[in-house]
């Protein structure tokens, strides 16, 4: 794909896909104009980017719990998220990435519920053989992926991304908070957070709501 036909792809002008993956306006300009080429490892990085994104911007439902679907391990039966998680993810299989609260649970953002019964994450079809959890899409670039303690997960750029695309379902309790962490402990800033232009509005309302979280 070219950067236009990738742009194209989202519908975007060149203001707003420059927005969307934190690339100077006027970079973007030179590279549809031809003016300058974007470095080949630049643009398989957005190429994997964007088919991430693409594939995975559908309308989610919250599962209904299901009598013939298996089991996960409760929650409330393992002591710390982390030990519950390792569970579920076994359950789930090795290439299950957690997003959403099991992201920031995994990022140390977010303690989670002792009562948790949705799971959120991509990967194969077949997690849906699972009451709770929802496949927010098949495939993520491995750029929006970390790893540690044996889970995979999202960064937190693309989690609170995630928490945006996902509000009519989610709650928003947990993205609030880490949030708030984050706010408080890089220097009262959000500076280092990017959403799409699309969110972008709403992350404003939603960063009130996080700096205000722990006064309230």
């Amino acid at each position: 794909m070219t950067i236009h036909e990738m742009r194209i792809a989202f519908g975007d002008t060149q203001s707003e896909f420059a927005a969307r993956y934190n690339i100077p306006f006027r970079t973007i300009q030179n590279w549809e104009s031809g003016v300058r080429k974007p470095p080949e490892y630049v643009k398989e990085l957005l190429e994997s980017r964007i088919q991430s994104d693409l594939c995975n911007r559908k309308t989610r439902v919250l599962p209904k719990h299901d009598e013939h679907k298996k089991e996960l391990p409760k929650r409330s039966d393992y002591i710390g998220a982390a030990s519950w998680l390792r569970v579920v993810r076994k359950s789930l299989g090795g290439s299950f990435v957690f997003a959403l609260d099991e992201a920031l649970m995994c990022q140390g953002n977010f303690g989670g519920r002792s009562d948790e019964y949705v799971v959120w994450g991509y990967g194969d079809d077949s997690a849906s053989d699972f009451n709770g959890v929802v496949l927010l899409g098949n495939y993520i670039s491995s750029y929006d992926v970390r790893e540690k303690h044996g889970l995979c997960f999202t960064d937190f750029n693309r989690t609170v991304t995630d928490a945006l695309a996902n509000e009519a379902i989610l709650d928003m309790q947990g993205i609030t908070e880490a949030l708030s962490r984050y706010y408080s402990t890089n220097g009262n800033s959000f500076n280092g957070i990017f959403v799409p232009p699309e969110y972008q509005e709403r992350f404003a309302a939603l960063a009130d709501d996080a700096i205000n979280y722990y006064e309230n």
